[in-house]
């Protein structure tokens, strides 16, 4: 099997990379920077493990890469847009820069061929495109791998939902997705579209309920640690459910399809009230730890504020739509001297341009008057606390996931502020 992967970004670099055990792959993007760095063996972002299986596949010239459409499409079998849908400040998807790159690939790819979308897209976009180039067939599995942890999300899925109008290429797809999924579930593309955008709704509002009960418990002498226990030891909540009291949910990826599904129902005249309301109440969490920095210190003006971690999750280097990248021009705003750690950080981007920069956790925590735990790095666990506090000027951590809850009980005198907690 000959497949194209288009788009070579996050989902695209760990989709063509791990296909390429297995088939033969070309790697197809329009940036040619990205494209020299990926044939040099590099992904365009950190993701463990990620570079070692790009050389593997290069090595075994099983995997390639290139920026022409005709060399990349011309023997495809499939062509699998796995592009990183863009997002504005508003969590609006740029859909039209993504069905463009595809439009460009398109004309070279053979008559009957497949095109499997996995890009974010709105529900509906199958069938504008079924309609548009009905020379070819469409599935989609819409997709999105967790930073840090992609390539096992990838090679170990319970399930892949793809959906597809006919039966002429299911044996195709099944036998695409055996190596990684336990099974295939098949159903319409209008289903397997509004599935994706379903679960991460559902998702979105699991975190938003649980940290809006958890800002009450604050107020009462409730544990929402204690309470999201209790939630899911009841059998019609389950033990997995996303009910972890804690930071907001940041970047793109739930509050995107929460604003899709809210643009369509306004589209399509249909009035609801939940769906819109789980941005507006993520949103104000994102606040939680810039308000107890002040409910705790008052006027931050002068005042040093520590931050440790600033990438979007950890195992990745990305910033964009980092909660800790919000914080810090918050704090900078209101007059704070804000220093940082991260290990995975070297430069900061100009928005963050007064921000120092420390080499270690020790530098940025000296003489500080509170700490922000915002990107929960291992090292920051293994650090020695007792050591590090006393150069302290106030022992404040801010900790929304209680994520240094262990490393800290022990230690006489520190403040340790969590989401859920008194």
């Amino acid at each position: 099997m000959n497949i194209t992967v288009l788009g070579l970004w996050h989902l695209g670099s760990v989709t063509a990379a791990c296909c390429a055990k297995h088939f033969s792959v070309i790697g197809l993007d329009f940036d040619t920077g990205n494209i020299a760095k990926l044939n040099s063996g590099h992904a365009p972002l950190l993701e463990p493990g990620l570079d070692e299986l790009i050389a593997g596949g290069l090595a075994a010239q099983k995997l390639s890469f290139t920026t022409n459409p005709e060399i990349a499409c011309k023997n495809a079998n499939i062509l699998w847009l796995c592009q990183d849908t863009p997002v504005n400040e508003n969590d609006e998807s740029d859909v039209e820069s993504v069905l463009a790159d595809l439009r460009r690939a398109l004309p070279h790819l053979p008559d009957r061929a497949l095109v499997l979308i996995s890009a974010q897209l709105p529900v509906g976009t199958c069938a504008q495109l079924e309609k548009e180039f009905p020379q070819f067939h469409f599935a989609c599995s819409p997709e999105n791998l967790r930073l840090g942890k992609a390539i096992d999300a990838f090679e170990k899925a319970e399930r892949a939902i793809v959906g597809i109008r006919t039966d002429a290429k299911k044996a195709l797809l099944e036998q695409l997705f055996k190596p990684f999924a336990a099974q295939t579930i098949f159903m319409r593309p209008e289903s397997a579209e509004m599935v994706k955008h379903a679960l991460n709704s559902f998702l979105a509002l699991s975190i938003t309920f649980i940290n809006e009960i958890a800002r009450l418990c604050e107020h009462t002498g409730a544990d929402a640690k204690e309470v999201s226990i209790g939630l899911k030891s009841e059998a019609r909540i389950g033990a997995k459910a996303y009910l972890g009291p804690g930071g907001p949910f940041a970047g793109g990826t739930l509050a995107r399809d929460v604003v899709t599904l809210s643009k369509l129902a306004e589209a399509k005249g249909e009035k609801i009230s939940v769906i819109p309301a789980i941005k507006q109440s993520n949103d104000l969490h994102r606040g939680w730890a810039f308000r107890r920095l002040q409910a705790r210190l008052g006027d931050l003006r002068g005042k040093k504020i520590a931050i440790l971690g600033l990438t979007y999750t950890t195992n990745t280097d990305t910033l964009r739509r980092s909660a800790a990248v919000e914080l810090s021009q918050q704090l900078l705003v209101a007059g704070a001297h804000v220093s940082a750690f991260d290990p995975a950080v070297k430069n900061l981007p100009p928005e963050l341009k007064s921000v120092a920069l420390a080499a270690d956790i020790l530098t940025a925590l000296i003489g500080s008057e509170a700490v922000a735990i915002c990107t929960e790095w291992p090292q920051f666990r293994q650090a020695d606390w007792v050591k590090i506090i006393p150069q302290m000027r106030s022992p404040v951590f801010v900790d929304a996931n209680r994520f240094l809850e262990k490393e800290l009980k022990s230690i006489p005198g520190v403040e340790h502020l969590s989401v859920g907690r008194a």
